[in-house]
């Protein structure tokens, strides 16, 4: 099972380090590769455009579908949190043309989860960043618990709470590279004993964690310049599934890496040393 993979295009006015006034081009370089690649399947990790406003975010959403449109594969999209800050869940749906709810696919040998757990950053005095609704929780707890073989899941925001030093965006503001809950998640990730892929976008770097024997992978934004000299990275990957997980991201901030599956979990870590040296026991 090959599948494609793209994230974080940002159509719209350039914003900061994003080269949002060259993901057109980049999704049509895109779409060149993968009809030269031929995948089973391109799947979209979400944040397709720069948020201005209503109206415009569903022009600039319109692009991103018509661009998608001209692929002869099967697509899929998630939303991130700049498709959801002026356009419902619903209006998503409707202008994709798909519904927005989290799915599985089965492919034979693998299942994918496409998580489209809610992505809305709320910015109020009470709280900042994600919240992770427990109805989304629920959904992947319990599709995690009955799995029986490899299983890729793929969501906008990441879980596994990894290291933002160095990144331009997250490295001051790392609660909003995540859930509050991602803890929780890798909590009922560890129940599992069967093999565990995550790729998630958001964060515009490409990035390996190994957490309890699960890779957790971040994948670099199709338009993100911060890494690239000021040039858009022009980031996308092939994701091939099979006894192994090889994972290569293309474009100006390249990456390939061989994913061997583990279905053992790690011993849980140790409590806080608080009575000084540890002792052996």
């Amino acid at each position: 099972m090959k599948v494609a993979i793209v994230t974080d295009i940002h159509h719209g006015k350039p914003s900061h380090t994003k080269r949002s006034d060259t993901a057109m081009d980049q999704m049509a370089q895109f779409e060149e590769w993968v009809r030269g690649e031929k995948p089973d399947t391109v799947i979209d990790l979400g944040n397709r455009i720069n948020d201005k406003d209503a109206a415009t975010d569903r022009v600039l959403m319109s692009d991103v579908n018509d661009a998608f449109s001209s692929f002869n594969v099967p697509v899929h999209n998630i939303s991130g949190n700049h498709d959801r800050y002026h356009l419902s869940v619903t209006e998503n749906a409707e202008i994709m043309g798909q519904p927005m709810m989290s799915e599985v696919i089965d492919t034979g040998s693998w299942q994918i989860f496409l998580w489209r757990a809610e992505t809305k950053i709320t910015w109020s005095e009470t709280h900042r960043g994600f919240d992770l609704p427990e109805s989304d929780y629920l959904w992947l707890a319990h599709q995690i618990a009955a799995a029986e073989k490899p299983t890729l899941v793929l969501s906008h925001v990441p879980v596994s709470g990894h290291s933002q030093i160095g990144n331009y965006y997250f490295q001051e503001n790392q609660d909003l590279s995540t859930y509050p809950q991602n803890f929780r998640v890798r909590q009922a990730l560890s129940l599992t004993r069967v093999p565990i892929v995550w790729l998630s976008g958001h964060v515009h770097r490409n990035t390996v964690t190994q957490i309890d024997g699960i890779f957790h992978l971040t994948q670099q934004s199709l338009t993100e310049s911060f890494t690239t000299g000021g040039e858009p990275a022009g980031a996308w990957a092939a994701l091939e599934l099979a006894s192994e997980v090889s994972w290569t991201v293309k474009g100006l901030d390249p990456l390939a890496c061989i994913l061997p599956l583990h279905t053992k979990r790690w011993v849980p870590p140790l409590q806080p040393f608080s009575h000084g040296r540890p002792q052996q026991r």
